[in-house]
């Protein structure tokens, strides 16, 4: 889900926020079966209870749930930045809310990566255990009338039943987490966390952390890039995907050894046309004419499967081909 949700996506002031938690607890109990699963056989692993109150908080003003949102998210990770400053970059005025593809987009402007974790609340608690301050999207109105809520999430209590919010005007909202879930479920439990670029969230799959890389990339100087492509792939060493973008990120760095090894790895493990084509280029940048027509004749080779990668191929062969062949008359 990476649009805006039907309707407004409303920030609650503390007094309508109160009123529709009011109207939802009636009936949350009888929806929560996470919460349900979760409190009456709690996971040995699981700490009971924890909270980090060192997350800052940024009182909300008008339908500014997002901007404060993610200026807390941004916050726990030293970037220090007013929620105001943060309004242009995520709020849309027609709509009096943030687009959740602007909330995920904006920590790259500061060197960070969002990355959507597991829709599920074991996973949610899971990574607020591992340190992190998720912010997640609520609907505190009804599926008729929705009020769509940006919070974060900075601890729990099992024992209790209580999940701990940075919510609106509430520095420390105490929430039943048999409400939070009925209220987080209207989003389809839509939750990232933001981090720096040489750490993983505990609880996200390979899926969205490459994705979040991928767009990453697109803004970030390819050293920093690369450091993300590492981490990630360090923890999912037969992505094909990360492995490509390290190497990619390292040629834009000029760090040839280092990419020329990354893609070596790739196109030896998935026999992958375009992890030969840029094998071969960065062997030949390297002036690796032997290994590069290697490469390139692989490349040749495996895009009759690949047929999209055809001409890239042939065209590096050529050119290949031709640097041997100037290389042979200087020797002469």
């Amino acid at each position: 889900m990476t649009g805006m949700r039907p309707g407004r996506r409303r920030c609650l002031a503390s007094a309508g926020a109160l009123g529709a938690l009011t109207l939802l607890s009636a009936c949350a109990s009888l929806t929560a079966s996470q919460t349900r699963a979760l409190l009456s056989q709690p996971p040995s692993d699981l700490p009971p209870r924890v909270e980090w109150t060192q997350v800052p908080f940024f009182p909300q003003t008008l339908n500014q749930c997002g901007p404060a949102a993610l200026a807390t998210a941004l916050g726990t990770v030293g970037v220090q930045i007013a929620p105001e400053v943060l309004g242009s970059a995520v709020f849309v005025p027609a709509r009096e809310g943030s687009l959740q593809i602007e909330m995920l987009a904006a920590p790259r402007r500061y060197g960070q990566i969002a990355t959507r974790i597991r829709p599920d609340l074991l996973a949610l608690l899971r990574e607020v255990a591992a340190g992190q301050a998720p912010v997640v999207l609520l609907n505190l109105g009804l599926a008729i009338q929705p009020l769509w809520h940006y919070a974060v999430v900075v601890g729990y209590d099992l024992p209790a039943g209580q999940i701990l919010l940075r919510s609106g005007t509430v520095q420390r909202e105490v929430m039943p987490l048999s409400t939070f879930e009925h209220t987080w479920s209207r989003s389809s439990q839509w939750a990232f966390v933001v981090l720096p670029p040489n750490r993983l969230p505990s609880q996200a799959d390979e899926a969205a952390v490459t994705e979040a890389r991928v767009a990453f990339e697109r803004v970030a100087p390819p050293a920093l890039a690369a450091q993300a492509y590492r981490t990630a792939w360090q923890r999912w060493p037969d992505s094909l995907v990360l492995g490509m973008g390290l190497g990619n990120a390292l040629y834009a760095s000029g760090a040839l050894p280092e990419a020329e090894s990354a893609y070596d790895r790739v196109a030896q493990r998935h026999d992958s046309a375009p992890a030969w084509h840029n094998l071969a280029r960065v062997r030949l940048a390297r002036r690796d004419l032997p290994g590069a027509y290697t490469a390139a004749d692989a490349a040749v080779r495996r895009a009759h499967r690949e047929p999209a990668w055809r001409d890239a191929a042939e065209a590096v062969q050529r050119d290949v081909l031709r640097a041997m062949a100037e290389a042979g008359r200087a020797r002469r």
